[in-house]
């Protein structure tokens, strides 16, 4: 029974973190926090890090307090939640960072149409290079016309 309520912490916080970050990216990085963010649409700057890489705090601490005090207190479906939310993490800087906007040059021919779906979307995201009029602000969801418009092309 504990194996079945972690799993579903970890599932919910998993999967509810792609409904936070589209939340959280529309009006939090494209509202009131737009100059940490801001630097992320502007395509042609020379530095690594930028001022939008402090977001990973935003989700980093709550992840590290569900796991620390669930295991202090011994609540083991909040560890799951806190390892769901860790997972979430992991999965945005894989296709964020690396396949998305190639931050490491890893992936270079990726023959996934969900992949390119993804990519796409996130491309029309960045047509704007202002906050507002922005479209697309999830990662893994986003509107099934790019994922038809790659399945097209096969």
């Amino acid at each position: 029974m504990n194996f079945l309520i972690n799993t579903t912490a970890f599932l919910i916080a998993f999967c509810g973190m792609e409904f936070m970050a589209w939340f959280t990216h529309k009006y939090v990085m494209h509202g009131f926090l737009w100059n940490l963010h801001k630097d992320h649409h502007q395509p042609n700057h020379d530095h690594f890090f930028e001022k939008n890489d402090a977001f990973f705090l935003i989700y980093a601490i709550p992840s590290w307090l569900c796991i620390m005090l669930g295991m202090i207190y011994n609540y083991w479906y909040i560890v799951a939640f806190g390892f769901g939310i860790m997972a979430y993490g992991i999965t945005y800087f894989l296709f964020h960072d690396i396949l998305i906007h190639r931050r490491f040059k890893w992936f270079d021919k990726i023959k996934s149409p969900y992949l390119n779906a993804i990519r796409r979307a996130h491309a029309v995201h960045h047509v704007n290079e202002n906050k507002e009029d922005g479209t697309c602000f999830g990662l893994l969801i986003f509107p099934y016309k790019y994922l038809k418009e790659q399945k097209e092309r096969k």
